[in-house]
């Protein structure tokens, strides 16, 4: 699709790395600046699809944005200013290397394993005679280690995260609670747009003065699975799929067109028509998780765009 972003090669003044994550290009600066640039790649089982999805960057980036200044009063961030609508500026972090991610309902990868028999997820227990989309008796977390490029993320318990010394004691307990702390507040906001938070995922960092920050995306379609709260309840007592808001519906389009990101799987075609579809799908996700209208933003030259944007803030 023309008037996406898949890749940037940017030179901004006082660059000194460039990490190319699976959707954000992140440029470390001079003076502890980090600008990340989200673009329009989708991603799904740890694999990057060909073709970008058009305003996907924007739609991630202000739905991030927007959490961010949602949530600074109970944990505190990395975000210092977006002068660009694919792109956010902070304070650069060591990040931890785990994903802090909790879930409220059986769904997704907990789901699946759970149907694979499995009855315990990153040494928590589950309940016995649960269907998928069933709400847990309380959210619980069940961490991963976070993949180099490439490489799938692995589920670990909070005691083998220790055990490993990934993460100390002391710091483990903070990003658990932060992590709980944002859950609930992410599920208030939710429901307030007639949703349901389902799971999502946290990435936590310290800046340079040792301080622990929420980095990264929060409450977006990539890291979170939403439920339409209308009819869920009706939807659990007929065992009918639930109406949903993330990216799982270009997992399960992969899934029947037998992809699931294993080794010798060949990756479907999308055509243009399914990833306009799919654009589609994002804005109307954007709208009912900010409750706001979606603004396209001028995509004839983005890279263009975002250089002259970034460099007027730096300037």
């Amino acid at each position: 699709m023309k008037n996406t972003i898949i890749k940037t090669n940017f030179n901004f003044p006082g660059q000194e790395a460039v990490y190319k994550g699976k959707v954000r290009d992140v440029y470390s600066l001079q003076n502890n600046k980090l600008v990340i640039v989200a673009t329009d790649r989708l991603s799904a089982f740890d694999v990057v699809m060909p073709k970008g999805i058009p305003y996907k960057g924007q739609i991630l980036n202000q739905i991030a944005t927007k959490m961010m200044k949602d949530t600074e009063d109970l944990v505190p961030n990395w975000l210092e200013a977006t002068p660009d609508p694919n792109v956010a500026i902070g304070e650069k972090c060591e990040p931890f290397k785990v994903e802090m991610v909790i879930r409220g309902y059986m769904a997704g990868h907990a789901a699946r394993e759970y149907k694979s028999g499995k009855r315990e997820l990153c040494g928590v227990s589950l309940p016995e005679g649960m269907k998928e989309n069933d709400k847990f008796p309380e959210p619980f977390i069940t961490p991963a280690t976070k993949a180099e490029q490439g490489d799938h993320d692995e589920d670990i318990s909070k005691e083998e995260i220790l055990k490993r010394g990934i993460v100390s004691a002391e710091d483990y307990a903070v990003l658990e609670d932060y992590t709980r702390k944002l859950f609930q507040r992410g599920t208030e906001i939710a429901a307030e747009r007639g949703l349901i938070l389902v799971d999502t995922k946290y990435e936590f960092g310290k800046t340079s003065k040792g301080k622990i920050v929420l980095i990264d995306e929060i409450h977006t379609p990539d890291s979170s699975r939403y439920f339409y709260a209308d009819g869920y309840e009706e939807r659990q007592k007929k065992n009918q799929p639930q109406k949903q808001l993330s990216k799982e519906f270009v997992r399960q389009w992969l899934i029947e067109h037998g992809f699931q990101g294993k080794e010798g799987q060949q990756l479907p075609e999308m055509s243009d028509s399914y990833i306009t579809k799919v654009s589609e799908r994002y804005i109307e996700l954007f709208e009912n998780i900010t409750g706001e209208k979606f603004v396209k933003s001028d995509i004839s030259d983005i890279e263009a765009r975002i250089e002259k944007n970034v460099l007027e803030y730096l300037n």
